[in-house]
């Protein structure tokens, strides 16, 4: 067995109606050495008090404000003592009691980096509803200008690849994480392994999917993410990368 610690961080604002079952999706898990921080930006809904139920399973919980769900993030990231660190939000969900399992022994085979697999959009309130499956793969050059992109609830990453290129950009939107991902993958070409298999059931309403609106300023930060990297793409190109997701909702 694995002594690899791993660090999962769950980020949480008034989050009283799903927190639960993220929560026991995390202590379900079967592998043995997972720390489990829970950041909470000042809920006022009754999250603090879910929480607070399962406090002696969970190694640190912080509730104070903060300038959003990548500033929480930031927070874990600081807090956090595991060899591998892996976040999943507070309306989503591990698919099986096996994943952490599987992300640990599939890191020390391919000594690799970071590590990433599949995920589910499902149903707000019929979790059981598929709305979209996003298969990825493994990273190659130039996937990144096709439109790909690793889902993010299911990105695992050892520490030491923070410490070395640094957490999310607070002045990137909600495109922290997709600029995070290009940094380490296609700037850095940090060792990757994808795992084929749906790790993380996500509640469908993302902050960067809500509106046409909003997918236009994810899109204008998405380009932004590359200037800031000094990487070159067209913003033709990052206008047609919605494109590339539509064969996810007739995968099902």
């Amino acid at each position: 067995m694995s002594t690899l610690k791993v660090s999962i961080i769950t980020i949480t604002f008034n989050s009283a109606r799903t927190i639960e079952d993220t929560i026991k999706s995390v202590l379900s898990q079967t592998y043995p050495n997972i720390e489990y921080i829970v950041i909470d930006g000042g809920s006022k809904d009754g999250t603090q008090e879910i929480v607070k139920k399962y406090k002696d399973k969970i190694a640190k919980y912080i509730s104070e404000p903060d300038k959003g769900i990548y500033d929480g993030m930031n927070k874990g990231f600081k807090v956090a003592t595991g060899d591998i660190i892996g976040q999943i939000n507070s309306d989503d969900f591990y698919a099986s009691n096996d994943v952490i399992g599987e992300v640990v022994k599939k890191i020390e085979e391919e000594h690799a980096q970071v590590c990433w697999g599949d995920l589910q959009y499902v149903d707000a309130k019929d979790t059981n509803k598929i709305i979209r499956d996003w298969k990825s793969s493994e990273y190659a050059e130039g996937k990144f200008k096709n439109g790909w992109m690793p889902p993010h609830p299911t990105f695992f990453v050892r520490r030491e690849v923070y410490e070395k290129y640094g957490y999310f950009r607070l002045d990137m939107g909600t495109a922290a994480d997709y600029e995070l991902m290009l940094r380490f993958l296609e700037k850095h070409r940090v060792r990757s392994c994808h795992i084929p298999k749906i790790m993380v059931k996500m509640r469908e309403g993302g902050a960067s999917n809500k509106s046409v609106l909003a997918r236009l300023r994810a899109n204008q930060n998405d380009y932004r993410a590359w200037k800031v990297n000094g990487l070159k793409i067209s913003r033709l190109r990052l206008l047609l990368k919605p494109l590339s997701k539509l064969s996810q909702y007739f995968s099902k």
